[in-house]
């Protein structure tokens, strides 16, 4: 997609979700994860994404890439393919 398309995108998605602000407890928050769970390479990002749920009180995680999730007891990684169960 171009840029153009992607801004639009982009504008669609923010409308339908809440931006979690990035605070200085985000960092101290995922530096202490990636110590912690020897986090390294582009698991990082994974980390980043648990350490904002964390600052925020968010227990759930839904993904289709469960398995770089699921080294956090910290919070319940949910597959969106469970839901074909229900």
């Amino acid at each position: 997609m171009d840029i153009k398309e992607a801004e639009k995108e982009l504008s669609d998605l923010e409308k339908m979700f809440l931006i979690l602000p990035d605070t200085p407890e985000t960092y101290q928050e995922w530096r202490k994860l990636v110590i912690t769970y020897k986090v390294k390479g582009v698991n990082v990002h994974d980390a980043r994404l648990v350490a904002i749920m964390l600052v925020h009180n968010l227990t759930h995680i839904l993904t289709f890439n469960s398995r770089d999730f699921m080294r956090f007891p910290e919070i319940t990684v949910i597959n969106p393919t469970d839901f074909n169960n229900f």
